[in-house]
Protein backbone atom coordinates (compact mmCIF):
# COMPACT_ATOMS: atom_id res chain seq x y z
CA UNK A 1 0.00 0.00 0.00
CA UNK A 2 1.33 3.50 -0.85
CA UNK A 3 2.55 5.75 1.96
CA UNK A 4 -0.05 8.31 0.88
CA UNK A 5 -2.66 6.10 2.55
CA UNK A 6 -0.88 6.69 5.87
CA UNK A 7 -1.41 10.44 5.52
CA UNK A 8 -5.11 9.87 4.84
CA UNK A 9 -5.29 7.53 7.85
CA UNK A 10 -3.74 10.19 10.11
CA UNK A 11 -6.39 12.67 9.00
CA UNK A 12 -9.06 10.05 9.61
CA UNK A 13 -7.62 9.39 13.09
CA UNK A 14 -7.98 13.06 14.02
CA UNK A 15 -11.52 13.25 12.65
CA UNK A 16 -12.56 10.07 14.45
CA UNK A 17 -11.11 11.33 17.71
CA UNK A 18 -12.88 14.67 17.65
CA UNK A 19 -16.18 13.05 16.66
CA UNK A 20 -16.35 10.61 19.58
CA UNK A 21 -14.16 12.10 22.35
CA UNK A 22 -16.78 14.72 23.21
CA UNK A 23 -19.04 11.94 24.56
CA UNK A 24 -16.58 11.28 27.38
CA UNK A 25 -16.09 14.98 28.13
CA UNK A 26 -19.70 16.19 28.25
CA UNK A 27 -19.80 16.57 32.07
CA UNK A 28 -16.63 18.71 32.07
CA UNK A 29 -17.82 20.87 29.18
CA UNK A 30 -21.29 21.28 30.70
CA UNK A 31 -19.82 22.29 34.05
CA UNK A 32 -17.41 24.78 32.48
CA UNK A 33 -20.14 26.55 30.51
CA UNK A 34 -22.83 26.20 33.17
CA UNK A 35 -25.25 24.21 31.01
CA UNK A 36 -27.05 20.92 31.59
CA UNK A 37 -25.80 17.59 30.22
CA UNK A 38 -28.73 17.38 27.75
CA UNK A 39 -27.87 20.86 26.50
CA UNK A 40 -24.21 19.89 26.16
CA UNK A 41 -25.48 16.97 24.05
CA UNK A 42 -26.00 19.48 21.24
CA UNK A 43 -22.23 19.23 20.73
CA UNK A 44 -22.83 15.63 19.60
CA UNK A 45 -26.03 16.23 17.66
CA UNK A 46 -24.69 19.38 15.99
CA UNK A 47 -21.60 17.54 14.81
CA UNK A 48 -23.64 14.68 13.31
CA UNK A 49 -25.98 17.06 11.49
CA UNK A 50 -22.98 19.06 10.27
CA UNK A 51 -21.57 15.89 8.70
CA UNK A 52 -24.86 15.12 6.94
CA UNK A 53 -25.12 18.67 5.55
CA UNK A 54 -21.42 19.27 4.98
CA UNK A 55 -20.74 16.08 3.00
CA UNK A 56 -22.64 17.08 -0.16
CA UNK A 57 -22.11 20.83 0.34
CA UNK A 58 -18.32 20.76 0.65
CA UNK A 59 -17.97 18.14 -2.08
CA UNK A 60 -20.08 20.21 -4.46
CA UNK A 61 -17.95 23.28 -3.69
CA UNK A 62 -14.84 21.22 -4.40
CA UNK A 63 -15.84 19.95 -7.84
CA UNK A 64 -13.62 22.59 -9.47
CA UNK A 65 -10.62 21.96 -7.19
CA UNK A 66 -7.99 19.21 -7.59
CA UNK A 67 -8.59 16.49 -5.04
CA UNK A 68 -5.29 16.83 -3.18
CA UNK A 69 -5.80 20.55 -2.70
CA UNK A 70 -9.39 19.95 -1.56
CA UNK A 71 -8.22 17.41 1.02
CA UNK A 72 -5.72 19.97 2.34
CA UNK A 73 -8.43 22.65 2.53
CA UNK A 74 -10.71 20.27 4.41
CA UNK A 75 -8.01 19.46 6.95
CA UNK A 76 -7.41 23.19 7.36
CA UNK A 77 -11.13 23.67 8.08
CA UNK A 78 -10.94 20.81 10.58
CA UNK A 79 -8.03 22.49 12.39
CA UNK A 80 -9.85 25.84 12.53
CA UNK A 81 -12.98 24.22 13.97
CA UNK A 82 -11.08 22.42 16.73
CA UNK A 83 -9.00 25.46 17.65
CA UNK A 84 -12.22 27.49 17.92
CA UNK A 85 -13.70 24.75 20.13
CA UNK A 86 -10.61 24.82 22.37
CA UNK A 87 -10.68 28.61 22.72
CA UNK A 88 -14.47 29.11 22.82
CA UNK A 89 -15.45 31.57 25.61
CA UNK A 90 -19.15 30.67 25.30
CA UNK A 91 -21.14 27.51 24.69
CA UNK A 92 -22.54 28.95 21.46
CA UNK A 93 -19.05 29.39 20.02
CA UNK A 94 -18.16 25.88 21.14
CA UNK A 95 -21.11 24.53 19.14
CA UNK A 96 -20.00 26.68 16.19
CA UNK A 97 -16.50 25.24 16.36
CA UNK A 98 -17.89 21.71 16.40
CA UNK A 99 -20.05 22.39 13.35
CA UNK A 100 -17.13 23.95 11.43
CA UNK A 101 -15.00 20.88 12.15
CA UNK A 102 -17.85 18.55 11.14
CA UNK A 103 -18.20 20.18 7.72
CA UNK A 104 -14.87 18.62 6.76
CA UNK A 105 -15.80 15.12 7.93
CA UNK A 106 -17.97 13.72 5.14
CA UNK A 107 -16.13 15.35 2.27
CA UNK A 108 -12.75 14.23 3.62
CA UNK A 109 -13.78 10.58 3.79
CA UNK A 110 -15.68 10.82 0.53
CA UNK A 111 -12.86 12.40 -1.48
CA UNK A 112 -10.27 10.41 0.47
CA UNK A 113 -12.00 7.16 -0.52
CA UNK A 114 -11.81 8.14 -4.20
CA UNK A 115 -8.13 9.07 -3.91
CA UNK A 116 -7.29 5.92 -1.94
CA UNK A 117 -8.97 3.75 -4.57
CA UNK A 118 -7.06 5.50 -7.37
CA UNK A 119 -3.71 4.94 -5.66
CA UNK A 120 -3.85 1.16 -6.10
CA UNK A 121 -4.68 -1.50 -8.65
CA UNK A 122 -8.42 -2.25 -9.18
CA UNK A 123 -8.30 -5.52 -7.24
CA UNK A 124 -6.95 -3.69 -4.16
CA UNK A 125 -9.44 -0.81 -3.98
CA UNK A 126 -11.49 -2.02 -1.01
CA UNK A 127 -8.29 -2.75 0.92
CA UNK A 128 -7.02 0.78 0.25
CA UNK A 129 -10.30 2.28 1.43
CA UNK A 130 -10.15 0.10 4.55
CA UNK A 131 -6.59 1.29 5.21
CA UNK A 132 -7.77 4.90 5.27
CA UNK A 133 -10.73 4.03 7.52
CA UNK A 134 -8.34 2.27 9.88
CA UNK A 135 -7.48 5.75 11.17
CA UNK A 136 -11.11 6.20 12.17
CA UNK A 137 -11.34 2.83 13.88
CA UNK A 138 -8.00 3.18 15.70
CA UNK A 139 -9.25 6.54 16.99
CA UNK A 140 -11.86 4.65 19.00
CA UNK A 141 -9.20 2.37 20.50
CA UNK A 142 -6.48 4.94 21.21
CA UNK A 143 -7.55 8.51 20.46
CA UNK A 144 -10.88 8.61 22.29
CA UNK A 145 -9.73 6.95 25.57
CA UNK A 146 -6.54 9.03 25.68
CA UNK A 147 -8.42 12.19 24.75
CA UNK A 148 -10.94 11.52 27.49
CA UNK A 149 -8.18 10.89 30.05
CA UNK A 150 -6.32 14.07 29.06
CA UNK A 151 -9.53 16.10 29.11
CA UNK A 152 -10.50 14.85 32.56
CA UNK A 153 -7.03 15.36 34.05
CA UNK A 154 -5.73 18.45 32.21
CA UNK A 155 -8.92 20.12 31.02
CA UNK A 156 -11.13 19.44 27.97
CA UNK A 157 -9.63 22.40 26.07
CA UNK A 158 -6.26 20.62 26.05
CA UNK A 159 -7.86 17.67 24.29
CA UNK A 160 -9.17 19.87 21.47
CA UNK A 161 -5.80 21.56 21.06
CA UNK A 162 -4.22 18.11 20.67
CA UNK A 163 -6.87 17.13 18.12
CA UNK A 164 -6.13 20.32 16.19
CA UNK A 165 -2.43 19.35 16.22
CA UNK A 166 -3.39 15.97 14.74
CA UNK A 167 -5.16 17.88 12.00
CA UNK A 168 -1.99 19.86 11.27
CA UNK A 169 -0.03 16.59 11.10
CA UNK A 170 -2.58 15.13 8.69
CA UNK A 171 -2.45 18.28 6.56
CA UNK A 172 1.35 18.09 6.37
CA UNK A 173 1.21 14.40 5.48
CA UNK A 174 -1.26 14.98 2.66
CA UNK A 175 0.85 17.84 1.31
CA UNK A 176 3.99 15.69 1.37
CA UNK A 177 2.81 12.19 0.49
CA UNK A 178 -0.39 12.35 -1.54
CA UNK A 179 0.38 12.78 -5.25
CA UNK A 180 -1.19 15.57 -7.26
CA UNK A 181 -4.44 14.16 -8.60
CA UNK A 182 -5.72 16.39 -11.41
CA UNK A 183 -9.33 17.43 -11.37
CA UNK A 184 -11.18 14.93 -13.61
CA UNK A 185 -11.70 16.46 -17.02
CA UNK A 186 -15.29 16.98 -18.11
CA UNK A 187 -16.78 16.03 -14.75
CA UNK A 188 -19.09 18.75 -13.47
CA UNK A 189 -21.57 18.91 -10.64
CA UNK A 190 -24.36 17.67 -12.91
CA UNK A 191 -22.22 14.62 -13.71
CA UNK A 192 -21.76 13.97 -10.01
CA UNK A 193 -25.52 14.30 -9.45
CA UNK A 194 -26.16 11.82 -12.28
CA UNK A 195 -24.81 9.04 -10.08
CA UNK A 196 -27.91 9.35 -7.89
CA UNK A 197 -30.03 8.05 -10.77
CA UNK A 198 -28.24 4.73 -10.35
CA UNK A 199 -30.40 2.27 -8.42
CA UNK A 200 -27.39 0.42 -7.03
CA UNK A 201 -25.88 3.63 -5.61
CA UNK A 202 -29.14 4.45 -3.80
CA UNK A 203 -29.46 0.90 -2.49
CA UNK A 204 -25.89 0.99 -1.16
CA UNK A 205 -26.59 4.27 0.65
CA UNK A 206 -29.79 2.87 2.16
CA UNK A 207 -27.81 -0.17 3.35
CA UNK A 208 -25.31 2.22 4.94
CA UNK A 209 -28.05 4.06 6.86
CA UNK A 210 -29.75 0.89 8.09
CA UNK A 211 -26.70 -1.32 8.64
CA UNK A 212 -24.62 1.16 10.58
CA UNK A 213 -27.76 2.47 12.24
CA UNK A 214 -28.15 -1.01 13.69
CA UNK A 215 -24.74 -0.70 15.33
CA UNK A 216 -25.40 2.67 16.93
CA UNK A 217 -28.88 1.74 18.14
CA UNK A 218 -27.07 -0.43 20.68
CA UNK A 219 -23.83 1.53 21.20
CA UNK A 220 -25.54 4.89 21.83
CA UNK A 221 -27.09 3.49 25.00
CA UNK A 222 -24.20 1.24 25.97
CA UNK A 223 -23.53 3.06 29.27
CA UNK A 224 -26.92 2.54 30.97
CA UNK A 225 -27.17 -0.94 29.43
CA UNK A 226 -23.82 -2.06 30.83
CA UNK A 227 -24.13 -0.39 34.24
CA UNK A 228 -27.81 -1.02 34.99
CA UNK A 229 -28.28 -4.37 33.20
CA UNK A 230 -24.87 -6.07 33.05
CA UNK A 231 -23.71 -4.66 36.39
CA UNK A 232 -20.45 -3.04 35.27
CA UNK A 233 -19.00 -0.11 37.23
CA UNK A 234 -19.18 3.30 35.55
CA UNK A 235 -15.39 3.34 35.08
CA UNK A 236 -15.55 0.09 33.10
CA UNK A 237 -17.53 1.64 30.26
CA UNK A 238 -14.39 3.27 28.81
CA UNK A 239 -12.71 -0.12 28.46
CA UNK A 240 -15.83 -1.65 26.98
CA UNK A 241 -15.71 1.06 24.33
CA UNK A 242 -12.06 0.18 23.72
CA UNK A 243 -13.21 -3.40 23.06
CA UNK A 244 -15.79 -2.02 20.65
CA UNK A 245 -13.03 -0.06 18.93
CA UNK A 246 -10.82 -3.15 18.65
CA UNK A 247 -13.70 -4.96 17.00
CA UNK A 248 -14.08 -2.04 14.58
CA UNK A 249 -10.39 -2.21 13.60
CA UNK A 250 -10.50 -5.94 12.93
CA UNK A 251 -13.82 -5.85 11.11
CA UNK A 252 -12.73 -2.93 8.94
CA UNK A 253 -9.55 -4.70 7.79
CA UNK A 254 -11.31 -8.02 7.18
CA UNK A 255 -14.13 -6.27 5.34
CA UNK A 256 -11.63 -4.58 3.05
CA UNK A 257 -9.73 -7.81 2.40
CA UNK A 258 -12.72 -9.98 1.54
CA UNK A 259 -14.66 -7.26 -0.29
CA UNK A 260 -11.88 -7.19 -2.89
CA UNK A 261 -12.60 -10.90 -3.50
CA UNK A 262 -16.36 -11.41 -3.05
CA UNK A 263 -18.06 -8.12 -2.23
CA UNK A 264 -21.75 -9.08 -2.11
CA UNK A 265 -21.26 -12.38 -0.21
CA UNK A 266 -19.21 -10.38 2.31
CA UNK A 267 -22.15 -7.99 2.77
CA UNK A 268 -24.68 -10.80 3.11
CA UNK A 269 -22.65 -12.53 5.83
CA UNK A 270 -21.76 -9.35 7.75
CA UNK A 271 -25.29 -7.90 7.77
CA UNK A 272 -26.94 -11.22 8.57
CA UNK A 273 -24.54 -11.93 11.43
CA UNK A 274 -24.90 -8.35 12.70
CA UNK A 275 -28.69 -8.68 12.89
CA UNK A 276 -28.35 -11.97 14.77
CA UNK A 277 -25.74 -10.67 17.24
CA UNK A 278 -27.77 -7.53 17.98
CA UNK A 279 -30.84 -9.65 18.70
CA UNK A 280 -28.78 -11.90 21.00
CA UNK A 281 -27.44 -8.81 22.81
CA UNK A 282 -30.78 -8.51 24.59
CA UNK A 283 -29.82 -11.75 26.34
CA UNK A 284 -26.04 -11.46 26.60
CA UNK A 285 -26.35 -7.96 28.10
CA UNK A 286 -27.27 -9.64 31.39
CA UNK A 287 -23.85 -11.31 31.72
CA UNK A 288 -20.59 -9.37 31.96
CA UNK A 289 -18.37 -11.71 29.93
CA UNK A 290 -21.02 -12.43 27.29
CA UNK A 291 -21.78 -8.72 27.00
CA UNK A 292 -18.10 -7.84 26.47
CA UNK A 293 -17.74 -10.49 23.75
CA UNK A 294 -20.93 -9.26 22.05
CA UNK A 295 -19.69 -5.66 22.03
CA UNK A 296 -16.53 -6.76 20.18
CA UNK A 297 -18.63 -8.67 17.63
CA UNK A 298 -20.94 -5.70 17.04
CA UNK A 299 -17.95 -3.46 16.32
CA UNK A 300 -16.37 -6.05 14.02
CA UNK A 301 -19.50 -6.93 12.05
CA UNK A 302 -20.65 -3.31 11.81
CA UNK A 303 -17.37 -2.03 10.39
CA UNK A 304 -16.92 -5.08 8.16
CA UNK A 305 -19.68 -3.49 6.03
CA UNK A 306 -17.92 -0.12 5.62
CA UNK A 307 -15.28 -0.89 2.93
CA UNK A 308 -17.63 -3.00 0.76
CA UNK A 309 -20.43 -0.43 0.89
CA UNK A 310 -18.06 2.45 0.14
CA UNK A 311 -16.48 0.48 -2.72
CA UNK A 312 -19.90 -0.43 -4.09
CA UNK A 313 -20.83 3.25 -4.27
CA UNK A 314 -17.55 4.02 -6.03
CA UNK A 315 -18.02 1.14 -8.50
CA UNK A 316 -21.53 2.13 -9.52
CA UNK A 317 -20.80 5.87 -9.63
CA UNK A 318 -17.55 5.25 -11.51
CA UNK A 319 -17.70 8.23 -13.85
CA UNK A 320 -18.25 10.81 -11.10
CA UNK A 321 -17.83 9.13 -7.71
CA UNK A 322 -16.79 11.99 -5.43
CA UNK A 323 -20.19 13.38 -4.42
CA UNK A 324 -21.76 9.94 -4.10
CA UNK A 325 -18.87 8.77 -1.94
CA UNK A 326 -19.16 11.81 0.35
CA UNK A 327 -22.95 11.50 0.64
CA UNK A 328 -22.48 7.85 1.65
CA UNK A 329 -20.31 9.05 4.56
CA UNK A 330 -23.15 11.37 5.52
CA UNK A 331 -25.42 8.32 5.39
CA UNK A 332 -23.41 6.73 8.23
CA UNK A 333 -24.14 9.73 10.44
CA UNK A 334 -27.78 9.79 9.33
CA UNK A 335 -27.99 6.17 10.45
CA UNK A 336 -26.43 7.15 13.79
CA UNK A 337 -28.98 9.91 14.35
CA UNK A 338 -31.94 7.75 13.23
CA UNK A 339 -30.99 4.79 15.42
CA UNK A 340 -30.31 6.96 18.48
CA UNK A 341 -33.75 8.53 18.08
CA UNK A 342 -35.50 5.18 17.67
CA UNK A 343 -33.57 3.70 20.58
CA UNK A 344 -34.63 6.61 22.77
CA UNK A 345 -38.27 6.06 21.81
CA UNK A 346 -38.32 2.40 22.90
CA UNK A 347 -36.54 3.23 26.18
CA UNK A 348 -38.98 6.07 26.87
CA UNK A 349 -41.84 3.62 26.18
CA UNK A 350 -40.68 1.62 29.20
CA UNK A 351 -39.26 -1.36 27.28
CA UNK A 352 -35.92 -1.23 29.12
CA UNK A 353 -32.33 -0.41 28.28
CA UNK A 354 -31.89 -3.55 26.14
CA UNK A 355 -34.79 -2.63 23.84
CA UNK A 356 -32.57 -0.61 21.44
CA UNK A 357 -30.86 -3.91 20.56
CA UNK A 358 -34.10 -5.11 18.96
CA UNK A 359 -34.26 -1.84 17.04
CA UNK A 360 -30.69 -2.40 15.86
CA UNK A 361 -31.43 -6.00 14.85
CA UNK A 362 -34.45 -4.85 12.81
CA UNK A 363 -32.39 -2.14 11.08
CA UNK A 364 -29.57 -4.57 10.23
CA UNK A 365 -32.06 -7.16 8.95
CA UNK A 366 -33.63 -4.48 6.74
CA UNK A 367 -30.19 -3.68 5.34
CA UNK A 368 -29.71 -7.39 4.58
CA UNK A 369 -32.99 -7.44 2.65
CA UNK A 370 -31.81 -4.47 0.58
CA UNK A 371 -28.47 -6.22 -0.04
CA UNK A 372 -30.29 -9.29 -1.34
CA UNK A 373 -32.44 -7.12 -3.60
CA UNK A 374 -29.33 -5.29 -4.84
CA UNK A 375 -27.58 -8.56 -5.59
CA UNK A 376 -30.63 -9.96 -7.42
CA UNK A 377 -30.94 -6.83 -9.56
CA UNK A 378 -27.25 -6.96 -10.42
CA UNK A 379 -27.48 -10.62 -11.40
CA UNK A 380 -30.52 -9.91 -13.56
CA UNK A 381 -28.78 -7.04 -15.32
CA UNK A 382 -25.67 -9.15 -15.92
CA UNK A 383 -27.78 -11.81 -17.56
CA UNK A 384 -29.51 -9.24 -19.73
CA UNK A 385 -26.48 -7.23 -20.80
CA UNK A 386 -23.64 -9.74 -20.53
CA UNK A 387 -21.45 -7.27 -18.59
CA UNK A 388 -20.94 -6.19 -14.99
CA UNK A 389 -23.15 -3.11 -14.78
CA UNK A 390 -26.52 -3.54 -16.41
CA UNK A 391 -28.37 -1.61 -19.06
CA UNK A 392 -30.44 0.93 -17.18
CA UNK A 393 -27.91 1.84 -14.48
CA UNK A 394 -25.02 1.80 -16.94
CA UNK A 395 -26.77 4.41 -19.03
CA UNK A 396 -27.42 6.57 -15.98
CA UNK A 397 -23.77 6.74 -14.95
CA UNK A 398 -21.17 8.83 -16.81
CA UNK A 399 -18.35 7.02 -18.58
CA UNK A 400 -15.58 5.90 -16.19
CA UNK A 401 -12.59 8.17 -15.99
CA UNK A 402 -9.07 6.89 -16.42
CA UNK A 403 -6.67 6.73 -13.50
CA UNK A 404 -4.63 9.95 -13.67
CA UNK A 405 -1.14 9.54 -15.10
CA UNK A 406 0.37 11.34 -12.10
CA UNK A 407 -1.07 8.73 -9.79
CA UNK A 408 0.11 5.79 -11.90
CA UNK A 409 3.63 7.18 -12.04
CA UNK A 410 3.72 7.87 -8.29
CA UNK A 411 2.80 4.35 -7.20
CA UNK A 412 4.41 1.92 -9.64
CA UNK A 413 4.40 -0.86 -7.03
CA UNK A 414 0.62 -0.83 -6.81
CA UNK A 415 0.06 -1.70 -10.45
Amino acid sequence: MPLALLALAVGAFGIGTTEFVIMGLLPEVASDFGVSIPTAGFLVTGYALGVVIGAPLMTALGTKIPRKRMLMLLMGLFVIGNVLSALAPTFGLMVTGRIIASLAHGAFFGIGSVVAAELVAPEKKAGAIAMMFTGLTVANVVGVPLGTFVGQSMGWRTTFFIVAALGVLGLAGIAKLVPDVPKPQGVRLRHELAAFRNTQVLLAMAMTVLGFGGVFAAITYITPMMTDVAGFADASVTWLLVLFGLGMVGGNLLGGKFADRRLMPMLYIALGALALVLALFTLTAHNKIAAAVTIVLIGALGFATVPPLQKRVLDHAAGAPTLASAVNIGAFNLGNALSAWLGGIVIAAGLGYTAPNWVGAALAASALVLALISGALELRDKRRSGDGLGGRDRAAAPAPEAVPQAVRESVPAAS
